[in-house]
């Protein structure tokens, strides 16, 4: 019998055209360990990915997301991903970074190259795949400036 694949909700949160990632810790028994991600989480059972959006990103950095819009689902055998998207309407350093090794506002010059300098981190570290495609795609469709 296969296992169900979990359920996650994350946020593609931008400001003046840059996208907001978070660097993940760097603990091996995490998906993407020391790579730049998407803020969110785990749908916990009950919840709906748009209410697990908003919970994981308040829990994630203190921002209480504006009203905002479904992107897509991506889902493989493992993991389906819920990816909605809405303005950063805080000052970078109003948020507080609650989990995570560092935190950054990406240009599409930097998600296009793969990689992002991490203060924290003391260098550069790469994008996690399956984010950068989905910033990629984002960025394509330009629906930054569409609402």
């Amino acid at each position: 019998m296969s296992k169900q694949p979990i359920h996650v909700a994350i946020a593609i949160l931008y400001q003046d055209n840059k996208f907001l990632m978070q660097l993940r810790d760097d603990v091996p028994n995490i998906p993407y360990p020391a790579h730049w991600a998407l803020f969110g989480g785990h749908v916990e059972p009950g919840e709906t990915p748009d209410i697990a959006v908003k919970r994981e990103i308040l829990e994630e950095i203190g921002y209480i997301l504006p009203p905002f819009w479904e992107f897509g689902c991506y889902a493989d055998d493992a993991v389906v991903r819920h990816v909605f998207h809405a303005p950063l309407l805080l000052e970078f350093n109003q948020l507080v970074l609650n989990e995570g090794w560092d935190m950054g506002l990406l240009t599409p010059e930097d998600i296009r190259k793969g990689r992002f300098y991490s203060a924290n981190a003391g260098g550069e570290k790469p994008l996690g795949e399956i984010p950068q495609q989905i910033l990629l795609e984002f960025m394509e469709k330009d629906l930054v400036n569409s609402h």
